[in-house]
């Protein structure tokens, strides 16, 4: 761990992470495109054996610890409720408060660069069109911190980004992203065990064989 992270980390010298999904919360939107963050969170909670009980910095918040290397880490699961426009101030409040690093600081969130099924992990980057990710970088002052990217695919031409990304999936798109969100998940936790580069590797070549598929035939 670096000498900034060290510096940064609270609870007597035990690292901290925060992962953070993105999404609007409601039931009008939990099933929506943008709200691949919220669902991806789910199962990074049920995985850990976590459940959302609590609400903190404005999130619906859970935590635990992770085994890294031969040592435990803390991780805070956040899915902020300040709606997706604003999430870097619900993230930027849990990591002030904690002491997190950026570069302890996961985002998981939906991306239409990326097509459904796959996933994209990366150690930085620039928030895109995303309004999310640019309330985070905002908020947070920097661009370096690990993101999962989870594909949601391109709009038609013509058609409204909001409309686009407010709208379902159609039942064979969700069957390819349901199993991205998983590849999601493990990444996120990846990042964390195993390193921002092997978290990369494996989650970057991953896709269902139905997104395979349609790539070949395209």
């Amino acid at each position: 761990m670096s000498f900034f992270s060290k510096l940064f980390c609270k609870d007597n010298g035990t690292e901290s992470y925060i992962i953070a999904g993105l999404g609007n919360p409601g039931p009008e939107y939990e099933l929506t495109k943008h709200n691949c963050g919220f669902r991806a969170i789910d199962i990074v909670a049920e995985k850990l054996g976590l459940d959302f009980t609590k609400r903190k910095f404005n999130a619906y918040w859970c935590d635990g610890k992770l085994k890294k290397g031969g040592k435990e880490v803390r991780v805070f699961l956040m899915k902020p409720l300040t709606y997706m426009n604003n999430s870097g101030a619900a993230v930027d409040e849990a990591a002030s408060f904690y002491k997190v690093p950026p570069e302890n600081i996961i985002i998981i969130y939906d991306d239409c660069d990326v097509e459904p099924g796959r996933v994209r992990v990366r150690p930085s980057g620039s928030a895109g069109t995303h309004n999310g990710m640019e309330s985070i970088v905002s908020h947070l002052g920097t661009e370096k911190f690990p993101r999962v990217r989870i594909g949601i695919g391109k709009r038609m031409p013509n058609e409204d980004m909001v409309k686009f990304v407010l709208s379902q999936f159609s039942p064979e798109k969700e069957a390819l992203v349901s199993k991205a969100l998983v590849f999601a998940a493990d990444a996120a936790i990846a990042i964390i065990t195993k390193g921002i580069d092997k978290a990369m590797n494996e989650a970057n070549a991953k896709r269902t064989d139905q997104a395979a598929s349609e790539n070949q035939s395209s």
